[in-house]
């Protein structure tokens, strides 16, 4: 008989496991009736993700996506290459849409203000009374507001609606929309037009008061078309910017200079009268006058690749303008028929919906996905107005300020569980459909629509069916899913037009006055307010101030010194009788005599995450200028606000240009790729860790990176990174794995700044190794630094052996025991990737180049007997300007190795000697020579 020897570590854990799992099998019954498949769905395969194409809306337009599902549940939200509008990334709003979806604040039935929780067969029982009374006045008294309609099946619906009942009034409301450039294009030409800029066909670039890159429908496609172009160094052209505050175009301009929104129009005359307007002189500042005049030499000299746009807060002859000039210069833009309106009907305007509110001419008043209470400018008072209405309907998504004026609110599916179809700004229409049957009871508008014309409820998607049903031909089964399965419904972008010559349209008088003048712009993480109840967007750091749960007005530093503001100070703003109190917050890039607020913050009913957060900058705007509020007071309060930010203002005296590497095009031939490190002596072995024959790289792009925070919240998505809050974040804590820095080389008055991505260096002589106590911190053989979760101990000795500050140690139980807010509901718990780890209280954790992703490859690999192929990381695959690359250094010909070998190459803080694995590409510009710098 052989000897006894103990049983191993492994085996006695297996052994102990079988005994406590025989144990308590021996001793209980499970509740449930367990029933598995008798025949489980072809394509469904447990554990094994699904991509399904669907289409995701902004203020109306659309998006494609591809969703990923595992086991029927929505994860993750990534582009659709063939989609025009999204070219195979996302932005965070489509990224953010995830957990939208599984929001526990979402209505969940049909409620009414009296009786509270009812049902849908109530509810049209309750509007049969008022529906017949319209139906009988031909529709006079029916009044129906929506938000932008771009779905060809709605608009089906409600024109079929309009017809039946011809007096009925429609009425559509989008917070952030297009109104000043839809009557400019009338101006100029007479007639509705939309402009569609060609960025990758547009060298020279003046930008007046407009942020292409910034957030928005056309973000990806046209930061896309801009990153392209760029790339190609004997087309990279030059960007001017003109603007009142820093954006994101700003910060990839060229030259630049902060502009008070009454000067942008001299701009704009400067630049028509280089090419022969004739306008009259405008009275500008010195430093504008040269720049506008350097930017329309620049412009003229490269006649038929330059392009001018004008911002939302220009008056609409100023977009006139614009269009002049364009046509003068020959400028690489298309202009098509908007498509997000119905052939032969105009909506009306809210400020129509008030005045048939005071007549009393209002029987039923449905509000459909629009939430007019909280965004319509606030002389309409539209919240005690709406009381007036005999009987009133909300349908939304949430119970927000509108659902809480009216009689009736109805709870609406979310556009993952809902059938549909939405157009894209260039007209392309594309399918939206469900992953799974809705959570809650609700409805999707095209079921809702039908009920006031006295029908019943048809099924969204044989509505969406009936609209393409003539499109599709004989073979339509096969026809739809096609378009399923690709995203796009081939052949419907709008055809493009000859606008004709456009008109040269005088501007309109402006005096500057000695008041603040107040810019609104929506805001980069909440939009228009209607994602304020999304935690990871409030989280969200804003890509120039880096301020989070919260807005601010932005002023100059030398504006605050003037008044006697610092940051945090609760100030008073007024104008016309409408007052809000504001924290104020110091940026660089500011015009003096301006202040700069975001919009959809301050709400009142988001939920139990926006309730409260911020304040309400839609209190300050008017309806006859919403963009720009003028002749503003400022009073100090004797209130403070902590501004909670991410990343902190510091002054590192000759640090900048080594941390964040800048290079200007004509110093381009001469600069010099720099390595890591590796050629520098080290008292470490060289690096001989690679034994998988795997060695995984990213190299980020800084100059095409515009820093809009989409892959920071893919990585969220994809990596089950919690939300720690507002009071974490006031004691210095977040958990983002990935963060994006802002570098500022210039002044407080001319910025020259640039974005930075930081994910883990995944270094080859990691500093956080070596102090691990437990070896928690380690390397595996394919050269990915990795944090065992089991092991660590929490003693945070590799977080502060990080130079680069990417470890982020989990205080407490965020997504396990004590999360925030509501965060810790059921539903939530549904979005998380089953592929990643959950983690506890305790342990410190980082990016890990995705490695469920490398694994899943690896293993498809080895079943098919194969080397590995591409992967592809959820940052890489959200951002929308490629500026993110991954790839395995081992692999001949890897464009990987071919990027470390580019002359703008570095490594940040190479010095130390870490030999990252996640290098860089150094900013590029291309200033004009002809202007200094203090004044470009």
């Amino acid at each position: 008989m052989p000897p006894l020897t103990p049983p191993s570590r492994r085996e006695a854990l297996r052994l102990l496991g079988a005994g406590i799992t025989l144990a308590a099998g021996g001793c209980s019954r499970p509740v449930e009736t367990i029933v598995p498949y008798v025949r489980a769905p072809e394509q469904l395969l447990p554990g094994v993700p699904v991509r399904y194409a669907t289409t995701l809306s902004l203020s109306g337009w659309a998006r494609g996506v591809h969703a990923i599902a595992v086991d029927g549940r929505p994860i993750k939200i990534e582009g659709n290459p063939l989609h025009p509008a999204s070219l195979g990334a996302t932005d965070v709003f489509a990224e953010a849409a995830i957990l939208d979806l599984y929001d526990p604040d979402r209505s969940r039935t049909v409620t009414e203000r009296v009786g509270g929780i009812a049902s849908w067969d109530m509810f049209e029982r309750a509007l049969s009374g008022p529906l017949a009374t319209v139906q009988a006045a031909r529709g006079r008294g029916l009044h129906l507001v929506t938000g932008r309609v771009t779905s060809p099946t709605l608009a089906r619906q409600i024109d079929a609606l309009l017809r039946a009942l011809p007096e009925a009034a429609w009425y559509v409301h989008e917070p952030v929309d297009d109104g000043n450039a839809e009557r400019g294009a009338e101006l100029a030409f007479g007639r509705r037009l939309r402009a569609l800029p060609r960025f990758e066909r547009a060298e020279t670039i003046l930008c007046v008061g407009a942020d292409p890159l910034g957030a928005g429908p056309d973000q990806i496609r046209l930061a896309n078309a801009f990153a392209d172009r760029r790339r190609d160094r004997e087309r990279f052209g030059r960007l001017y910017v003109a603007e009142a505050a820093l954006t994101l175009t700003g910060v990839k301009a060229d030259t630049r200079r902060a502009v008070h929104p009454l000067d942008q129009p001299g701009v704009l005359a400067t630049v028509a009268n280089a090419l022969g307007a004739g306008l009259p002189i405008p009275e500008l500042p010195k430093a504008v006058r040269l720049f506008a005049e350097a930017a329309a030499e620049d412009l003229e000299a490269h006649e038929g690749r330059a392009l001018v746009l004008a911002g939302a807060a220009l008056a609409p002859e100023g977009h006139a303008l614009a269009h002049w000039i364009n046509a003068r210069l020959r400028a690489p833009v298309d202009f098509i028929v908007p498509p997000d309106g119905i052939e032969g009907r105009a909506p009306a305007t809210l400020a129509d919906l008030a005045g048939a509110l005071d007549r009393g001419a209002v029987t039923c008043l449905a509000i459909l996905d629009a939430d007019p209470v909280a965004t319509a400018p606030p002389e309409l008072d539209l919240a005690k107005r709406i009381v007036r209405a005999r009987f009133s309907v909300h349908a939304g998504l949430y119970g927000d300020e509108s659902a809480g004026a009216t009689h009736w609110h109805l709870a609406l599916t979310h556009e993952l569980e809902s059938w549909s179809d939405l157009r894209a700004t260039d007209g392309t229409a594309s399918l939206v459909q469900p992953l799974l049957r809705p959570l809650y009871d609700g409805r999707s508008l095209h079921e809702i629509v039908p009920l006031f014309a006295g029908r019943t409820a048809t099924a969204g998607y044989a509505l969406v069916r009936a609209t393409w049903q003539q499109r599709g031909g004989a073979d339509f089964e096969g026809w739809w899913r096609r378009c399923l399965h690709d995203g796009i419904i081939e052949g419907t972008a709008a055809p493009t037009l000859q606008p004709g010559e456009p008109r040269l349209i005088p501007l309109p008088q402006s005096r500057r006055s000695d008041s603040l003048t107040v810019e609104l712009r929506p805001d980069p993480c909440l939009w228009d307010g209607r994602f304020a109840n999304n935690a990871w967007l409030q989280e969200c750091p804003k890509p120039i101030s880096k301020q989070v749960w919260g807005n601010a007005l932005a002023l100059s530093r030398a504006e605050a010194g003037w008044r006697g503001l610092e940051a945090g100070d609760v100030v008073r703003a007024s104008a016309g009788g409408r007052t809000i109190e504001v924290p104020v917050i110091i940026e660089s890039g500011v015009a003096n005599g301006v202040g700069v607020l975001t919009l959809g913050y301050g709400r009142e009913r988001a939920g139990a995450i926006g309730n409260g957060v911020g304040t309400d900058a839609y209190g300050l705007a008017s309806g006859a200028s919403p963009w720009l509020v003028t002749g503003v007071d400022l009073a100090k309060t004797d209130r403070t606000e902590t501004i909670l930010r991410t990343q902190n203002y510091v002054e590192l005296e000759g640090e900048t240009r080594k941390l964040f590497r800048q290079i200007d095009l004509a110093a381009l031939a001469s600069a010099e790729p720099k390595g890591i490190g590796a050629d520098q002596p080290s008292l470490l072995d060289a690096w001989k860790g690679d034994k998988d024959g795997h060695a995984w790289a990213m190299v980020i792009d800084t100059d095409a990176c515009i820093g809009c925070n989409a892959c920071v919240i893919a990585c969220q998505s994809e990596n089950n990174v919690p939300v720690v809050g507002p009071e974490e974040i006031a004691r210095g804590r977040m958990m983002h794995w990935l963060r994006i820095d802002i570098y500022d080389e210039g002044g407080p008055e001319a910025p020259r700044a640039g974005f930075q991505p930081v994910p883990c260096m995944h270094c080859e002589h990691a500093p956080c190794e070596p102090v691990c106590p437990v070896a928690a911190s380690v390397h595996d053989g394919e050269g990915l630094n990795l944090q065992v979760y089991n092991r660590c101990v929490g003693t945070r000795f590799c977080e502060a052996n990080c130079p680069y500050k990417v470890r982020r140690f989990n205080f407490f139980g965020y997504a396990d025991g004590q999360p925030y807010a509501n965060l810790g509901a059921e539903s939530v718990k549904a979005q998380r990737n089953p592929n990643v780890t959950v983690r506890a209280r305790g342990v410190m954790e980082k990016c890990t180049y995705c490695i469920q992703r490398i694994a899943t490859e690896r293993q498809a690999a080895e079943r098919d007997g194969r080397a590995m192929g591409r992967v592809t990381t959820a940052c890489q695959s959200a951002c929308p300007t490629r500026a993110i690359q991954f790839g395995d250094l081992a692999k001949p010909g890897n464009a990987i190795t071919e990027l470390r070998k580019d002359p703008r190459h570095y490594a940040l803080m190479e010095e130390l000697n870490t030999r990252p694995r996640t290098t860089y590409l150094a900013n590029l510009r291309a200033p004009n020579p002809d202007l200094k710098e203090d004044d470009a």
